[in-house]
């Protein structure tokens, strides 16, 4: 039985000091979650991650937005893997819809990232998803297919159990149109059928979350899909009371 996963991503939101009060916050709510077999964290910007690390329940879990996959170099304005596990951090969010879309965040690119990281025994939570024009063409498991493919090829199948995949639909994400619950569930499936070709059984074990739009209102309805594991959720996160609710919307 795959454990529900409830992450938030915060983008390039909130002052140190504010993560440092949510974090303290969201104390009675990280063991509330632990109590109902909910694994429940938010993915800061770098300039808060020690913060939340350090005022936030150890069951919390706290997620870098990126990561560069060489441990050090002359690779101006990024984070190393060293950097982050020396603030004790495990989890990384990679290939973001955002990140693809400015900062030419490619397949290749995120197999290397997550290459890296399952080598440091850290989790990868992979996005993937369609741009509207896309969608329109009906050209969304031809994307996520070769996205998955490329991003997940290769990898030491040992490991790859940790691994986290994220479907976001691009056209759903921060705009207010959400995907219905069938095309939820019928590309997250498709996802896991694509990663069992790849992987074998080890695909039934990857937990697979939605991501677009996700509020308190409509998680129930996502999470109540077999093959929707969880949420990855953006501005549904930055208030404590929208946090409470997505949790107490998924008991």
């Amino acid at each position: 039985m795959r454990r529900k996963l409830l992450l938030g991503n915060w983008k390039m939101n909130k002052l140190a000091s504010e993560a440092k009060e949510f974090a303290l916050q969201s104390k009675a709510l990280i063991q509330k979650a632990k109590e109902n077999n909910v694994d429940m964290g938010v993915a800061p910007t770098y300039l808060s991650l020690q913060a939340v690390k350090e005022n936030a329940s150890k069951d919390m879990i706290v997620a870098a937005q990126n990561v560069h996959f060489k441990e050090s170099g002359a690779f101006t304005g990024e984070v190393s893997i060293p950097m982050l596990k020396e603030l004790g951090l495990d989890w990384v969010i990679i290939g973001h819809s955002e990140r693809r879309t400015y900062d030419n965040e490619t397949n290749e690119k995120c197999h290397l990232k997550m290459e890296a990281l399952l080598a440091n025994d850290m989790v990868p939570v992979y996005c993937v998803g369609e741009t509207l024009a896309q969608f329109e063409a009906g050209q969304t498991k031809e994307v996520v297919k070769e996205q998955v493919e490329v991003g997940l090829r290769g990898l030491d199948l040992s490991k790859l159990s940790r691994l986290v995949v994220a479907y976001e639909p691009v056209w759903s994400i921060g705009t207010g149109k959400n995907a219905s619950t069938e095309i939820a569930q019928d590309v997250c499936k498709f996802i896991r059928d694509v990663m069992r070709e790849l992987l074998g059984d080890v695909a039934d074990e990857i937990r697979i979350l939605y991501g677009g739009s996700v509020k308190p209102e409509n998680i129930r309805a996502y999470l109540s899909c077999p093959d929707v594991d969880g949420a990855l959720v953006g501005g549904a996160s930055l208030k404590i009371e929208s946090y409470e609710g997505l949790l107490n919307n998924i008991l």
